[in-house]
């Protein structure tokens, strides 16, 4: 286990007590210039900045919408998917969960992993050119789609993968409608501007069981009312084809699905060529490359 003694800002697993800690990296990386060349206004570049999170409607047509929802159905049913390690059941079924590593299962998602409504986002954001560091397929089926507790994706990334900074967004791209019934995706806005350290060491191999109900690594609950308190609670919601990239710091979970409705999306994490993975910083080994991976390949630009 790395559980380094050298100077690390963002220290967790290894305290007795959890600690507000500031964020000492930027939101949007690289120069001037450089933020005012993309797809995204200034105001929307200064939105991130504040938020943590941006949410486009309606960014793809109905009939890319079709291909994408067709290719999910087709993934979740194929047995020789099932019995893949990329895929996660829920926890007292073997109902499909998440499918990872889809950018390289699926060729459909993989020419969307680079569409540049999405990737040039990322490149824009992170101020360099970018990698994917995981990609999944998340289901949840009506009626009996469990949560995602609270957490920071980057709190995991940097103690499990050994990601050493700030410096990593996600694309989630709806592929059902997101309303208030089916669990969608919550945030809590401005809460990327502070790295909550987590009490508890990381189990070995925890990934078998985090993927399926995440209990080491997420925030304490005093943690999160203070956060709730500060910043709210935000459920961006709209129909297929809407994007939301939030930030890797950006405090979010989702409730569990007892509505009738499915909920699924795709879920691309772009992480900065300039980022790459080092050993885990609070885990004795790292987590399977379907999970974190370190092939460093920049996403092809469009």
């Amino acid at each position: 286990m790395s559980l380094t003694t050298k100077i690390d800002p963002y220290q967790t697993r290894v305290v007795s007590e959890p600690v507000f800690l500031p964020r000492l990296d930027p939101v949007v990386h690289g120069d001037e210039q450089g933020r005012r060349t993309g797809p995204l206004t200034g105001e929307q570049v200064e939105a991130f900045e504040r938020d943590g999170y941006l949410f486009f409607r309606d960014l793809f047509s109905p009939l890319e919408i079709e291909s994408w929802v067709a290719e999910l159905h087709a993934l979740r049913d194929s047995e020789a998917i099932k019995r893949r390690e990329e895929t996660i059941t829920e926890p007292a079924t073997d109902d499909v969960r998440s499918i990872f590593r889809i950018h390289q299962l699926s060729e459909v998602f993989s020419r969307l992993s680079a569409n540049p409504g999405v990737a040039d986002v990322a490149r824009q954001l992170m101020g360099s050119d970018v990698y994917l560091h995981q990609s999944r397929l998340n289901y949840k089926p009506g009626f009996a789609g469990k949560e995602f507790y609270w957490h920071s994706d980057f709190e995991t990334w940097h103690a499990e993968d050994g990601m050493p900074r700030m410096r990593c967004v996600s694309a989630s791209i709806l592929l059902t409608e997101n309303n208030e019934f089916n669990g969608p995706l919550m945030v809590m806005p401005g809460s990327h501007k502070y790295f909550i350290s987590c009490v508890g060491e990381t189990p070995d191999d925890h990934y078998k069981q985090s993927l399926k109900k995440q209990e080491v690594g997420v925030p304490d609950t005093a943690s999160l009312q203070r956060l709730s308190q500060e910043c709210g609670i935000v459920a961006p919601k709209g129909p297929a084809g809407s994007v939301l990239f939030f930030e890797c710091n950006l405090i979010h979970g989702s409730s569990s699905n007892i509505s009738p409705f499915p909920r699924s999306n795709v879920f691309f994490v772009y992480n900065s060529v300039e980022n790459t993975l080092v050993e885990p910083y609070y885990a004795r080994k790292p987590r399977p490359d379907f999970i974190a991976s370190r092939t460093f390949r920049p996403v092809p630009r469009g």
